[in-house]
């Protein structure tokens, strides 16, 4: 396997982008039936699960239900966030023309409002990859994940700042799109704050209203436990949307930009590079895949945004045949492997350069 990728010639890049371009346009040619029929049965299997966990959790007895309640329900949200949000707010079902699927409206189950997400994601995000000053999610304005980004004292404590975020991972994705540290650096008065914050925190308080007064609420005397379920089933989509989301864009390998030396007019062709040395894959199960939302091909979800996730396993054979002609690494491992460079890279950039490099 490739460590190091070929600097190729301006008419190598653009032989690379057209190559990608006509693998998008046969992808997009041969949608149908079958793409429908999977979001469908996803969507119908997150509704189960919910209604499933929160019967098991309302009228179980014993500590076995709780457990199988909480996994049910965990899964339910895991589904709904990961499988149908994000791709259906990325547009991958427009063209189908149902207003159950639409980009624009969708509203999903997490604090983060759906407008929010549609701005700092796919906008900025998904524009911008790894280009440091451009893309805020490169280490989501708490964490140094790269020897480009300069370090400052605050840094020592990142991996507590990485713990608490995977723990509260909807929370700090939601606030992403507040640019708190705008406010806090005197770029934006503080005077225009509640207003950015007022979708946020309606959204934040319907939430937090549903899961921990409502629902328990419902099971009057079992309501402690209703409650205990659902922060436990919370804190399992957290979790799982950190790793699945870390592991694709900061293991070892991955590449951060610098928007003037290395982006100044890029070409598609070189966006296309940019966002292949920017992500990274991993293995898994089928049913793996499904409950990353595909983003173990983080590879192909940042080569083709808007192209059903569940298509990304059979596009990343050619995507990878694509790489290899044009000898270009294509970054993958076991999700272990890239969780640890993960984890890894965590301690190693709180630490001052100096510090850092002696440990590598």
């Amino acid at each position: 396997m490739r460590t190091t990728s070929k600097v190729l010639s301006p008419e190598e890049i653009e032989s690379f982008g057209r190559e990608i371009d006509s693998l998008r346009e046969r992808l997009a040619a041969d949608l149908g039936s079958r793409d429908v029929d999977h979001i469908r049965n996803v969507i119908r299997a997150a509704r189960y699960g919910e209604v499933a966990g929160r019967a098991l959790l309302h009228f179980g007895p014993g500590p076995v239900s709780f457990a199988l309640g909480v996994a049910a329900l965990a899964t339910a949200k895991i589904l709904e966030n990961m499988e149908i949000g994000h791709n259906v707010m990325h547009g991958q079902y427009d063209w189908t023309g149902d207003p159950d699927l639409d980009s624009r409206t969708y509203e999903w189950d997490t604090v983060c409002t759906g407008d929010a997400w549609r701005r700092s994601h796919n906008f900025e995000h998904h524009t911008y990859t790894n280009i440091l000053g451009k893309d805020r999610d490169v280490g989501y304005g708490l964490l140094r994940m790269s020897a480009e980004q300069r370090w400052v004292p605050a840094y020592l404590g990142q991996p507590l700042y990485a713990l608490a975020l995977a723990l509260g991972f909807q929370w700090g994705v939601g606030a992403h799109d507040l640019r708190l540290e705008e406010f806090l650096a005197g770029k934006r008065p503080l005077a225009e704050l509640p207003e950015r914050a007022r979708p946020f925190l309606r959204k934040a308080g319907w939430q937090l209203f549903k899961d921990y007064a409502f629902f328990p609420a419902l099971a009057l005397w079992n309501a402690p436990r209703v409650l205990t379920g659902n922060l436990l089933a919370n804190l399992i989509r957290n979790m799982w949307a950190f790793g699945i989301i870390f592991c694709g864009h900061f293991p070892d390998g991955v590449r951060v930009y610098r928007e003037e030396e290395e982006t100044r007019e890029e070409s598609r062709g070189a966006w296309y590079l940019r966002q292949l040395a920017g992500s990274a894959n991993f293995e898994g199960s089928r049913l793996f895949h499904v409950l990353s939302g595909h983003l173990s091909h983080q590879i192909e979800h940042h080569l083709f945004p808007d192209i059903p996730a569940a298509r990304y396993p059979e596009i990343a054979v050619s995507v990878r045949e694509i790489c290899e002609r044009h000898e270009q690494v294509y970054s993958t491992g076991s999700f272990w492997e890239q969780f640890g460079s993960v984890v890894a890279r965590i301690f190693r950039y709180s630490l001052p350069p100096g510090e850092a490099l002696a440990i590598v």
